[in-house]
């Protein structure tokens, strides 16, 4: 199927998705929730520190920060239970972001193979797409249960590359974390950055192509971006 609409010149044959922010807004209501109980505790939950953490596991403990803001001890239990229910339910309002349905269709029309490479958990991940009915787009799902190291560590890339058994040089990876570009680009994939409310002010490595969303335009011009060009191969860019 690769050759329709301009796909059999092209050298990409698979992509791998990250999960929380590019498929599925699961970051902005984490955010809120934890904006809302530090703002509750006189304090201030500032972007730009909590992008530290996003994409990634265990890298921001909101807790310990919030505890040093207020300078106060805090019920971490009752502040776990009450962030998560809160959470749980806005994301269950949540639809997949715009674009990521008609581009799945386009990719598996075309023939491109798909995967999802996740810092989050496997039942997290697994359960969500499920849910939206989206499961069975992915051939290979890999999450923080798969791995020793998450994103920005390219292994969980790397590891969606060995299931698709391809060479990440042919994969192109979506993702809407500063992390996450990191862990596809030293994986060697090329990357497509799509940030969120979240992610949208964070400095952004060099080397992506970015868009404002998935919906921009349709997948194979998105590719054809990504494809190096005759001039810049000749000239060894």
């Amino acid at each position: 199927m690769l050759e329709s609409v301009g796909y059999e010149t092209m050298t990409i044959r698979a992509l791998v998705f990250d999960f929380d922010g590019t498929i599925l807004d699961t970051e902005t209501p984490e955010f809120s929730s934890w904006r809302d109980l530090y703002t509750r505790f006189g304090a201030t939950l500032e972007p730009a520190v909590w992008g530290v953490g996003v994409g990634t596991w265990d890298a921001f403990d909101p807790h310990a920060h919030l505890e040093g803001l207020t300078g106060r001890a805090l019920d971490r239990a009752e502040l776990t239970l009450e962030h998560r229910a809160r959470v749980l339910g806005l994301i269950e309002a949540e639809v997949p972001l715009p674009g990521v349905v008609a581009l799945l269709e386009e990719a598996r029309t075309a023939g491109l193979r798909l995967a999802v490479a996740s810092s989050s958990e496997r039942a997290w991940v697994s359960g969500w797409l499920e849910r939206h009915d989206l499961a069975g787009n992915f051939e290979c799902l890999r999450t923080r249960d798969d791995v020793t190291r998450v994103k920005p560590d390219p292994e969980l890339f790397l590891a969606a590359a060995e299931c698709l058994g391809l060479p990440p040089a042919e994969c192109v990876a979506f993702e809407d974390s500063p992390n996450g570009m990191k862990a596809a680009l030293a994986a060697g994939m090329r990357v497509v950055a799509v940030p969120n409310a979240v992610t949208r002010d964070l400095a952004m490595p060099e080397g992506v192509l970015l868009v404002s969303s998935l919906a921009e335009q349709p997948l194979a011009l998105l590719l054809e971006r990504l494809e190096p060009t005759e001039a810049s191969v000749s000239s060894g860019l």
